[in-house]
């Protein structure tokens, strides 16, 4: 195995075609494709699903990709330190929960790291996905909560993909409302007081469990429900419909508008927010500048 089959392997996983990683490798399509076949004999496993249709990454695949990318990382980081090159492009990807904070820190490490070439994502998920991607390596960091409620079940299924779980704070749940909304001049709010109004929360797909909600109370009966999948249009719909929803409380004006309030939410338990990241996995030079940025943003 060499580093070369792993940037060959990565590039077609990222490209989705053979033609198209040869060209961008300036290679011969029948010297990638002998090159990876010769990886899956000597690792004993099928990267690919090769179809009429073209390929795909394998279930083993997947876990296979997940491990290059580390490797690579690695390599680049020996490049930059010990032949004074910068290690080619660079790479990294974080899953995160909803937060401001998470984003702030990302555009932190583009600043410091986005020169000449790099190849970055910012995935703004569901719970399950976060975990799903921290454990096959798609991301080699995930921004989530445990509470009193979820952290049995949550805690379970990170030992059971080899995932730790690492505090950054803890936070008491704030509600967030528009400014101009009934209860904004409240110093506290309660949740009878919430009744009448719009609750919006972050939709869990099949994957809709109580123990996945971004909000620590989901589990509560609401007589008006409204789900929605990212930020920006939970936002909207919080000023348009007096609606609400509950956070953590730190808040962005620059991100979330100046027309988002958070209020502390009375007699509920405290959200302890922190990042998970695989047990096998060496934290990289990015992770690390990643988690610096976000302490910086976070109480």
């Amino acid at each position: 195995m060499t580093l070369q089959q792993l940037r060959y392997v990565t590039t077609v996983a990222e490209t989705g075609t053979i033609t198209e990683a040869a060209d961008k490798l300036y290679i011969s399509q029948p010297s990638l494709t002998n090159a990876i076949h010769e990886l899956e004999k000597e690792m004993n496993i099928q990267i690919f699903n090769r179809t009429n249709k073209g390929i795909s990454l394998s279930k083993e695949g997947e876990d296979f990709l997940g491990y290059a990318r580390q490797v690579l990382e690695q390599a680049a980081i020996l490049e930059d330190k010990y032949k004074g090159s910068d290690g080619g492009k660079k790479q990294f990807c974080v899953s995160t929960q909803h937060y401001s904070f998470a984003v702030n820190a990302f555009v932190d490490l583009v600043k410091e790291y986005g020169q000449d070439e790099y190849d970055f994502s910012l995935r703004e998920t569901q719970t399950y996905e976060i975990i799903d991607d921290v454990a096959r390596m798609r991301s080699e960091i995930g921004i989530l909560f445990l509470n009193d409620f979820n952290e049995a079940v949550i805690n379970k299924i990170l030992k059971s993909h080899d995932l730790e779980f690492h505090q950054l704070f803890v936070a008491k749940p704030h509600v967030f409302i528009s400014r101009r909304h009934p209860l904004a001049g409240n110093n506290i709010i309660t949740n009878e007081q919430l009744i009448p109004y719009p609750y919006l929360s972050f939709e869990q797909g099949e994957h809709n469990s109580f123990y996945f909600s971004e909000e620590i109370f989901s589990v509560s009966e609401r007589k008006k429900n409204i789900r929605v999948r990212d930020r920006a249009t939970l936002f909207n719909l919080l000023i348009g419909l007096n609606g609400y929803t509950v956070c953590s409380g730190v808040i962005d004006r620059n991100l979330n508008g100046k027309d988002i309030i958070a209020v502390p939410l009375a007699e509920e338990s405290n959200m302890r927010i922190g990042y998970i990241n695989h047990r096998k996995g060496m934290v990289s030079r990015l992770g690390n500048t990643y988690l610096a940025a976000l302490k910086k943003y976070t109480p």
